[in-house]
């Protein structure tokens, strides 16, 4: 081959091969996936020297708050669409208490005439009303029973609340804890995937046993399956919450642990007895207690039936040619009483009022039976997080040097890949860690009866 022809082969051959590199450098690195994009061992592995940076949650994704998802959980709550209703009606009764007479007062009106029988002329016209009258101290008790029940529809509708929050908080942190399985799953596999990728290249280099590759598929598949299971544990907590509160949850997963919005820590109280009527259990039982024994109050005022009092005029005349007489009449109408009603009011209001009274002692010490164990497990918990975000310090640190030995050939496979699931495993401590003592925190602001706050970001 002439001089010339070779120069010029030679040429193409260089200029081919920094085409080829320039395309492979200009290869997009794979994309995370998302919970419905699970890739499979098949999947093409990253290119050498990738490494995936540790996911980072946008500054723009919407964060979906405890708060907000208690707002729209307790809107579609049947106490909260029919509170109005149940305020209306506590300050009807009110208003009835406040009345002057016991009942609405009634109108009668009547006549007479002799027109079907002799007709002689005989005509009667009377028109009246009765007035329902308040027994002694009726009027007082029945107010004092209105206002009673009055406060108990603020107290009802405050412990429903605090029901509904019992259930979100719950939702809410077992959702916050699926999302960073899922991305710590996620994290793993991009990690096996890189580990592959760089045995694979090394075994080409005839540098590893083909052995090693079986190896650390192996450890990629095992990362796929994880982050199916943590998907499928995030699909079935976002549903508990989406339909606990119909909000859209955001569809980004990167929640990173330590951007959790936790609640403000409260108060320690180690008595449940300072807390008072502070707490909507007790507050509702107390109200319940003032009704009942107001109701009995009542019961004894109620001796006998409504009296009446009842005023009439009339107009008449005996017979054709007699001139109207006008006449006026004034009246009372006095039930007599039912000695065996009144005591079966009286004795059904009482057994009310101890049935209320022990409910509270008991709720008295659930309540206190849950602050001292909420508060043993958030010392626990702070404990745990301490040592966990150690550990996984520590196993960063440890991964990171493990990773540089076996890159030199230092360090062999099976001892890389145990580095690896040990600053995973860490890392999982950590963040459940972290949830933990948010939901700890949440925990012991529910026993102390306190609705969801959280602090700002």
């Amino acid at each position: 081959m002439p001089r010339i022809e070779r120069i010029f082969c030679i040429a193409l051959a260089v200029l081919g091969g920094s085409v080829g590199s320039a395309w492979a450098q200009l290869k997009p690195p794979p994309a995370i996936p998302g919970p419905a994009q699970i890739p499979n061992s098949a999947a093409t592995p990253p290119q050498p020297g990738f490494r995936p940076a540790p996911p980072v949650a946008s500054a723009n994704t919407p964060v979906l708050t405890l708060t907000e998802v208690f707002d729209a959980a307790w809107q579609r709550q049947p106490e909260a669409r029919s509170l109005q209703a149940r305020q209306d009606a506590a300050a009807a009764r009110k208003e009835a208490a406040a009345s002057w007479t016991a009942e609405p007062v009634a109108l009668e009106l009547s006549g007479q005439t002799d027109q079907m029988n002799n007709n002689l002329g005989r005509r009667e016209y009377t028109a009246g009303v009765a007035i329902p009258l308040w027994l002694p101290n009726e009027r007082s008790r029945s107010m004092a029973v209105a206002e009673a029940e009055q406060r108990a529809t603020a107290s009802s509708t405050l412990l429903a609340q605090l029901q509904t929050a019992a259930e979100v908080r719950e939702a809410y942190w077992s959702w916050q804890l699926a999302r960073i399985g899922f991305v710590l799953a996620r994290e793993r596999l991009l990690n096996a995937q890189q580990l592959t990728a760089d045995v694979s290249r090394r075994v080409r280099a005839g540098d590893l046993a083909r052995a090693d590759q079986h190896q650390a598929e192996g450890a990629q598949a095992g990362a796929e399956a994880e982050l199916a299971e943590a998907a499928s544990a995030l699909a079935a907590a976002g549903q508990r919450l989406r339909a606990l509160s119909g909000l859209t949850l955001p569809a980004d997963a990167t929640a990173q642990p330590e951007a959790l919005l936790t609640e403000p820590a409260p108060e320690l109280v180690r008595d449940a007895s300072a807390l008072g009527d502070r707490h909507p259990a007790v507050m509702e039982l107390l109200n319940r207690t003032e009704i009942a024994r107001r109701s009995a109050e009542l019961a004894q005022a109620r001796t006998r039936g409504t009296p009446e009092l009842m005023l009439a005029t009339g107009r008449d005349r005996g017979a054709f040619g007699d001139s109207y007489q006008q006449s006026v009449t004034v009246g009372v109408r006095i039930p007599f009483g039912s000695d065996s009603r009144n005591r079966a009011s009286i004795s059904s209001a009482q057994a009310q009022a101890i049935e209320a009274e022990t409910q509270l002692a008991l709720e008295q010490g659930r309540i206190q039976a849950t602050l001292d164990s909420v508060q043993v497990r958030l010392e626990s918990t702070r404990t745990q997080l301490t040592a966990a975000e150690r550990r996984a310090q520590l196993a960063r640190e440890s991964r990171a040097f493990f990773e540089k030995s076996f890159k030199a050939g230092e360090t062999d496979l099976p001892t890389r890949l145990r580095i690896e699931l040990e600053a995973i495993a860490a890392e999982r401590q950590a963040a459940r860690a972290r949830v933990e003592l948010a939901a700890t925190i949440s925990a012991l602001r529910q026993a102390l009866g306190l609705l969801p706050q959280q602090n700002t970001p």
